[in-house]
C-alpha cells in the first residue's frame, strides 16, 4: 500500500478527488521556478462520492481517466489525499537513535493506545519531525498518521482505473500546508504569523489555522456553494445542472443578486466567522493576522472584501499559480478561473520535489 508519507521519487500527478469532481495536477520544477505542465478538470455523477467517502470506485475512476485524457498528462504515477477527518495523527516522543526497523516497531507499538480500530484494519505511516524540545537525552519527535484501510484503498483503487499507480497518499491539511508557500508571499504586511486559510467547497469547508507556516487547526463543517445551487433551483425552478451553468455562466433574473446571491454570500461570511470562533474556543488564540479563501465557493465577485469588511481581517483569494509558468498544454484562462480549487492539488503535485 502506498505510503502517507512517500519519499521523493519521480514527478507525481495531483489527483484531488471533491464530492463533485476530479482534479488532475502536474507540475515541474526547474530553476527555482515551477511550471504546470497539465490540467484538467471532470465532474462526477452525483453521489458517486458523498461527505468525502467513495461510494462509486468505477465513477470516480472513469472520470479521472477523462481528466488525464484531456489533460494530455503523461504520467504514470500518482498523489492522492485523505480528509483529515478520516485520519488521526499524533506526535510522541521516541529515543533518536532507533534504527528505521526499530522506530517503526516501536511506533506500531505505541499506536494502538491511540487509534480506536484493530491495527489490522488500519493504514499507518510516520515521520521525524525532529528533536523534541526540553529534553537532553536525544529524543525526537514523531508525527503518527492513520487511517482506516478501506478509506484509502477506495481512493487508490479509483486511481489505479485510470492506469496511474498511487505512489503517494497525503493528508489533506498537508497539502494545504505545502501550497500555502506559493501563496505566503503573496500577503501584505509584516509579522504574518498565523494564517487562516478556508477551502469552501461544494459541500464540505475546511478551516485549516497555520501558525509559522505549519498545520496546528484542522475543522471540517458541511457547507458549501451547492447550497448556493440548491437556492436558485428553488427560487427560478430549474433543475440541478441548469442551475450549476446559470451560476457560472449567469442569465438569471435581475432579482438573483439582491435575493439570491447576497443572502448566500452573508451565509458564508458567517460559516467563516463561525469556524474561526471554533478555532479561538479551543486554543490560545484569538484572532489570526490573515484569511486565505481557497475552494470553488471563494470565486464568488467581491467575497474577499465582504469577509475582510465584516471581520476586520486582511483576507485574499488563494492563488497558488502566480508565478508559475505555463506549458502550452494549459489553458491560463481555465487554469485562472480555478485555481482557489486546486490548493490540494497543488499540494499533492509538489510532493515530488520536496
Amino acid at each position: 500500500m502506498a505510503s502517507l508519507f512517500s519519499k521523493k521519487g519521480k514527478a507525481v500527478l495531483g489527483v484531488d478527488i471533491s464530492s463533485t469532481s476530479v482534479k488532475v495536477l502536474e507540475l515541474s520544477h526547474n530553476n527555482g521556478r515551477y511550471q504546470v505542465e497539465a490540467y484538467a478538470s471532470e465532474p462526477l455523477p452525483q453521489n458517486a462520492v458523498v461527505e468525502q467517502a467513495i461510494n462509486n470506485d468505477e465513477a470516480v475512476g472513469e472520470a479521472i481517466r477523462r481528466a488525464l485524457g484531456r489533460s494530455r498528462s503523461s504520467a504514470k504515477q500518482g498523489a492522492i489525499a485523505v480528509a483529515g477527518s478520516a485520519v488521526i495523527t499524533k506526535t510522541v516522543q521516541m529515543p533518536g537513535d532507533l534504527s528505521d526497523d526499530e522506530m517503526d516497531f516501536q511506533v506500531r507499538a505505541e499506536a494502538d493506545q491511540y487509534i480506536p480500530y484493530p491495527l489490522e484494519e488500519v493504514a499507518l505511516d510516520w515521520e521525524i519531525q525532529g528533536e523534541t524540545e526540553g529534553t537532553p537525552d536525544n529524543m525526537v519527535d514523531v508525527l503518527l498518521a492513520a487511517c482506516r484501510s478501506e478509506t484509502v484503498e477506495r481512493r487508490k483503487d479509483a486511481i489505479e482505473y485510470a492506469n496511474i499507480e498511487a505512489k503517494v497518499v497525503d493528508i489533506e491539511a498537508f497539502c494545504t500546508e505545502r501550497a500555502f508557500r506559493l501563496i505566503e508571499g503573496q500577503l501584505d504586511g509584516s509579522e504574518i504569523e498565523t494564517v487562516a486559510v478556508i477551502d469552501i467547497g461544494a459541500t464540505m469547508s475546511t478551516l485549516n489555522v497555520l501558525h509559522q507556516g505549519k498545520s496546528i487547526y484542522t475543522r471540517e463543517q458541511l457547507f458549501g456553494g451547492k447550497q448556493l445551487t440548491e437556492d436558485i433551483m428553488r427560487r427560478y425552478g430549474l433543475s440541478e445542472e441548469e442551475a450549476q451553468r446559470a451560476k457560472l455562466e449567469g442569465g438569471l433574473p435581475d432579482d438573483y443578486e439582491s435575493e439570491v446571491l447576497q443572502p448566500f454570500r452573508n451565509a458564508v461570511v458567517q460559516q467563516v466567522s463561525r469556524s474561526l470562533q471554533f478555532f479561538y474556543s479551543s486554543s490560545q488564540f484569538n484572532d489570526v493576522d490573515y484569511i486565505v479563501l481557497a475552494g470553488g465557493t471563494s470565486s464568488l465577485p467581491d467575497m474577499a472584501e465582504l469577509v475582510q469588511d465584516e471581520l476586520g481581517v486582511a483576507t485574499v483569494v488563494a492563488n497558488p499559480f502566480v508565478n508559475m509558468t505555463l506549458s502550452q498544454k494549459v489553458s491560463a484562462n481555465l487554469l485562472n478561473n480555478d485555481a482557489p480549487a486546486l490548493m490540494i492539488a497543488c499540494g499533492l503535485a509538489m510532493r515530488s520535489f520536496d
